[in-house]
């Protein structure tokens, strides 16, 4: 399935609208002049009020991204793809990996599409 390329500077957040950032896995290859995100790379969900009933509090703490492109790599690994702005092909994680919903990407680059 085709989709934008992200980049490390790419606006997304998690479900509960807690801001995410890529952190850079590679500097030398770029889009946009921000460089391209790989399926490597960790996103970060800092801030994250989430809770759930009991004693125990479930904030979003990483991003594990699902869309990986088949046909582009760099420095042998696939970069990240995003269909479109809006909620994202990943999964938000508590710290015990436990699933909390979609990201949402609010921007990203708009000319390199890839598969």
């Amino acid at each position: 399935m085709p989709g934008f390329l992200m980049h490390v500077n790419a606006a997304c957040q998690c479900t509960h609208a807690a801001p995410a950032t890529i952190v850079p896995a590679q500097p030398r290859v770029l889009v946009s002049g921000q460089p391209v995100a790989l399926m490597s790379s960790q996103i970060v969900v800092a801030g994250c009020l989430f809770t759930v009933p009991g004693p125990k509090p479930q904030p979003c703490v990483t991003v594990k991204w699902l869309m990986p492109s088949l046909r582009v790599l760099v420095t042998g690994q696939p970069a990240m793809l995003q269909p479109a702005p809006g909620v994202g092909p990943g999964l938000c994680q508590s710290a015990e990996q436990i699933p909390q919903g979609p990201p949402i990407v609010s921007a990203v680059q708009p000319r390199v599409i890839a598969t």
